[in-house]
């Protein structure tokens, strides 16, 4: 890989290379410029490239010399290299390494990664190892520090904590960029000090505070969590949501993932709306492995964005500019100008977003959907790989739900959920009582779901119930569990919800999928629990595999174990589950399962 020069490192050279005193290392010729400033597509461009940062886009031809390399960009469109501004790598179940290889050659040439996943699990020895990993990319790989770590302190137990003062320590690191999502809105909003000190402590720094605000209140609850200094969101799920926060000054990132679909109705803040769209962000937030080799990754988003109404140029200023300006990077990314990164990509249609060439720092580094150079393989400390602490055999006992009083049928608070959403739904059903134990009833899709705490040796579990997956058998476990990310059991029968889950403490974490006796599929991860260390392709065969399980056992969702993993997310309403309790969201309190 090219060396990454500081621009305050090669200014001079860049100056000099310009007006020809000193050639270039690599010249695009006759391009059609997407010009991100100012919206316009501009012919018969040249961009002259020195120490891997733009020296001249224009009329290049003073700065070729014996020894440049000339790319022919004649008919084909050089837009900048795409920008996920808010993603979890964990979420692909892959490493930095492989997610590289994997989203490199579809255009990406930077990422702003929130690890508090690993963290969560491992602490912030996890969010260095990402971070080397990262380096040893050609993809720029930024980090935000985790700021809620737990998410909702009190609700769920963790393997680590991230206090105030560990932020402030890490604020100056290389790479650093920001405090990753405030998920406890809750704490933001009712002055809680010491989650107010974690983004007080970043704005102090100068340090972008990136944000979670899942609520529908566009008014003052929205107004308070911006005045406290918080820059984004992705959570908007309508376009309501996304216009009221731009028009706050926030900038509204609008997400497409494996297991949301929230583009299609969040665009139309954009679309339906007259506005500028300075403040409008196109990102992932989580894809897993499958889903990026078979649509893509920014440039399947922005491609998405186009098909719905969007003026290419302004969907690519949505994945490229915007993204860098949102954390006071764009000096360095998000467009084709003098003194960036030369991180460009060369497009033979630009409505479909076809990726040609990728070039990132100066190096062309894919082509025709292939990689041109080798991508590093950093090995993870092996002490990460016995994350799972569970050392008990599970019974199906475990798993039994005891009525509190001796009755045939009982009023029971279950999680609703819905196909491509993050959100969930508190219903209250009825179900029969046997022996003084719940049953399942399969005619009204309710299956039961479990957290157990995979952190301590002595950790505890509870037990709920699930509406909306459409299991009409077996049994399916997860270590990658947001955001605590202890292990989750969904299924129709105690037996293969104790088998799922013993699978999984066998193998020191992944994801299986259990009928009868029998294990249907199985991914290995044991990287914390949360990451695999196979190759990209081999993630998602394991994962088509997986999805086809699910489809045995009776579940149509699109996403179902990203779903599922959403059980236990504490800081997205209405109602979930930890390994302490079923949670009310919205009161961020604990409540009952039985209804007396």
């Amino acid at each position: 890989m090219n060396k990454r020069y500081q621009l305050w490192e090669v200014g001079r050279q860049l100056t000099a290379t310009a007006q020809g005193k000193l050639k270039a290392d690599l010249v695009i010729k006759d391009g059609t410029l997407v010009n991100v400033f100012t919206g316009e597509v501009q012919t018969n461009i040249d961009v002259a490239v020195k120490s891997g940062r733009i020296a001249l886009v224009g009329d290049a031809a003073q700065t070729v010399g014996e020894e440049t390399v000339i790319i022919d960009a004649q008919g084909m469109y050089l837009v900048p290299g795409f920008i996920d501004a808010h993603l979890h790598v964990e979420s692909s179940l892959m490493t930095v390494g492989e997610y590289a290889k994997a989203t490199i050659p579809h255009g990406t040439s930077s990422i702003v990664m929130d690890p508090h996943e690993i963290v969560n699990v491992v602490g912030l020895d996890g969010m260095v190892a990402m971070m080397k990993d990262g380096a040893a990319t050609p993809l720029h790989v930024f980090t935000t520090i985790p700021s809620c770590v737990p998410a909702s302190p009190g609700l769920e137990n963790t393997g680590s904590t991230i206090t105030s003062q560990d932020i402030q320590n890490t604020l100056n690191w290389e790479g650093i960029v920001g405090l990753g999502e405030m998920m406890n809105f809750v704490g933001i909003l009712s002055g809680d000090p010491q989650t107010c000190e974690k983004v007080e402590k970043t704005l102090e720094a100068g340090q972008t505070v990136t944000g979670h605000f899942p609520l529908t209140d566009t008014g003052a609850m929205l107004n308070a969590y911006i005045a406290a200094g918080i820059s984004c969101c992705h959570e908007s799920t309508s376009a309501r949501e996304a216009l009221a926060k731009m028009r706050l000054g926030m900038y509204a990132m609008i997400r497409e993932g494996s297991a949301w679909d929230d583009l299609p109705e969040v665009i139309k803040a954009i679309t339906e709306q007259k506005i500028d769209t300075r403040l409008a962000v196109l990102v992932s937030d989580d894809l897993h492995a499958d889903t990026l080799l078979k649509h893509g990754h920014m440039d399947y988003i922005i491609r998405l964005a186009i098909s719905k109404g969007v003026r290419p140029v302004t969907a690519i200023q949505m994945a490229t500019l915007n993204a860098a300006c949102c954390f006071g990077m764009e000096r360095d990314i998000g467009s084709i100008s003098p003194s960036r990164f030369a991180d460009i990509n060369i497009l033979s249609d630009l409505a479909q977003v076809k990726v040609e060439k990728v070039i990132i720092n100066g190096e062309l580094v894919a082509e025709q959907g292939s990689l041109t150079v080798p991508v590093g393989d950093y090995v993870y400390p092996e002490q990460f790989k016995t994350s799972v602490k569970i050392t008990r055999k599970f019974l199906p006992s475990d798993f039994f739900v005891k009525a509190p009083l001796v009755t045939d049928t009982a009023r029971i608070r279950v999680i609703g959920v819905h196909d491509s959403s993050v959100l969930t739904t508190e219903m209250v059903e009825v179900l029969p009582v046997r022996n003084g134990k719940v049953e399942l009833t399969p005619a009204k899709d309710i299956c039961k779901v479990a957290v157990i705490n995979r952190h301590r040796l002595d950790g505890g579990m509870s037990v709920g119930f699930a509406h909306g997956f459409g299991l009409k058998k077996g049994a399916v476990a997860s270590t990658y569990a947001h955001d605590a990310h202890n292990l989750i059991v969904l299924g129709m029968s105690d037996t293969e919800m104790a088998l799922a889950a013993n699978k999984l403490v066998e193998y020191s974490g992944g994801m299986v999928a259990v009928e009868g006796e029998k294990v249907l599929a199985l991914l290995k991860m044991p990287i914390a629990g949360l990451m695999s260390d196979l190759s990209a392709q081999e993630v998602a065969d394991a994962l088509g595999a997986l999805s086809e399980a699910w489809v045995t056992l009776g579940s149509p969702l699109a996403s179902p174990f990203m779903t599922m993993s959403l059980l236990s997310l504490v800081v997205i309403p209405e109602i979930r589950l930890t390994d302490k309790g079923l949670v009310n969201v919205n009161n961020n309190c604990f409540t009952t399962l039985f209804i007396e």
